[in-house]
């Protein structure tokens, strides 16, 4: 079975994640804690959340759908 949508040595991949897991970060603050992490986080981006993880989904299935 192929890995469609994993593919750690794409640099497409690669900048696809990194808004995918600041999302995530940003969204489990409660459960984390670190307020100013999660600040320096949201103003180095611009975004929310929900953006960021979207975001990050989006071009992870754009890469998936690119044959090699």
């Amino acid at each position: 079975m192929r890995k469609k949508y994993f593919k750690p040595k794409s640099l497409t991949w690669l900048s696809s994640v990194a808004p995918l897991l600041a999302g995530v970060f940003i969204a489990l603050e409660p459960v984390h804690g670190l307020a100013a992490w999660v600040e320096a986080v949201r103003n180095a981006t611009g975004l929310t959340a929900p953006a960021l993880i979207n975001l990050g989904l989006a071009g992870i299935g754009l890469r998936g759908a690119i044959r090699d």
